[in-house]
């Protein structure tokens, strides 16, 4: 499967956003769909690298998945992305927040729902929060003042029928393409304080890559901010929708989670 042709939603060029994630209906994101090609990963796996691509897909099985225990699942989708990251970029130290699960199965409430529109979750502003959550201020100041990265780990629970993750290769994506958004209500706390990131606006030059029926043993390892302004970061991302897709397709499930890695 060279490529399908789908949707995707833009944010129109300019605009600002507030995503109520709690309350999808609240919102505030101007949108601007265009239909993109969207290319298949698998042949391409072993030559991706975040300084080329801004992602990577890690092939190993997780003892996450079959754990029935939300928290206990979380928990250990955490530790094992932590350990992902730090192997995968030579960190010194890694720490992980925002745990989701995602699926679009009846009912869902919208804080579990998959985005449908072209994102990049968080920048430097919610990197720092974060940061000074986990540290003593000396400490924050410290690992912050060397280069650091935000890093989301991808991965779904059981093969992917539908609704699957599209990323854009970050080589493509300007940051003159980049308008900010506030997360109002995000990673499942809707009193949380708002978070920040961006929304994409369309340029033709993107290329949007996903692998079809992606397994459980499969995860994205995708780079959203880098301290280093002239790393390839910026890997916006969003669901689709699968040309042909069955209408009897089993709703999406996976876990996301990000993590902030501190090399020096």
């Amino acid at each position: 499967m060279a490529a399908i042709r789908t949707e995707i939603t833009y944010v129109v060029r300019g605009e600002s956003a507030v995503f109520n994630a709690a309350d999808r209906a609240a919102s505030y994101w101007p949108k601007e769909p265009h239909e993109v090609d969207v290319h298949d990963l698998r042949p391409e796996i072993d030559a991706l690298a975040f300084d080329r691509n801004g992602f990577v897909v890690a092939s190993e099985p997780s003892d996450a998945i079959g754990m029935t225990d939300p928290a206990a699942r979380m928990a250990q989708f955490g530790r094992e992305a932590e350990a992902l990251v730090a192997r995968f970029t030579g960190a010194q130290k890694v720490i992980s927040f925002g745990g989701m699960y995602r699926t679009d199965a009846p009912n869902s409430a919208d804080g579990n729902l998959p985005a449908f529109g072209a994102h990049v979750d968080y920048g430097a502003r919610t990197v720092r929060d974060f940061t000074f959550d986990h540290f003593e201020t000396d400490e924050a100041e410290r690992l912050l003042a060397g280069r650091h990265m935000l890093i989301n780990v991808w991965r779904p629970l059981k093969t992917v029928e539908r609704s699957p993750l599209a990323l854009c290769d970050a080589s493509t994506v300007s940051a003159d393409d980049l308008f900010p958004s506030e997360v109002v209500g995000g990673l499942g706390d809707a009193k949380r304080r708002s978070l920040f990131g961006f929304n994409l606006a369309y340029d033709p030059a993107h290329r949007w890559t996903w692998l079809p029926h992606m397994q459980n043993d499969e995860a994205f390892v995708f780079r959203l901010y880098d301290s280093d302004q002239n790393a390839v970061q910026f890997t916006a991302h969003t669901a689709i929708e699968v040309p042909g897709t069955p209408s009897d397709a089993a709703p999406r499930e996976s876990l996301e989670i990000r993590t902030i890695a501190f090399l020096v």
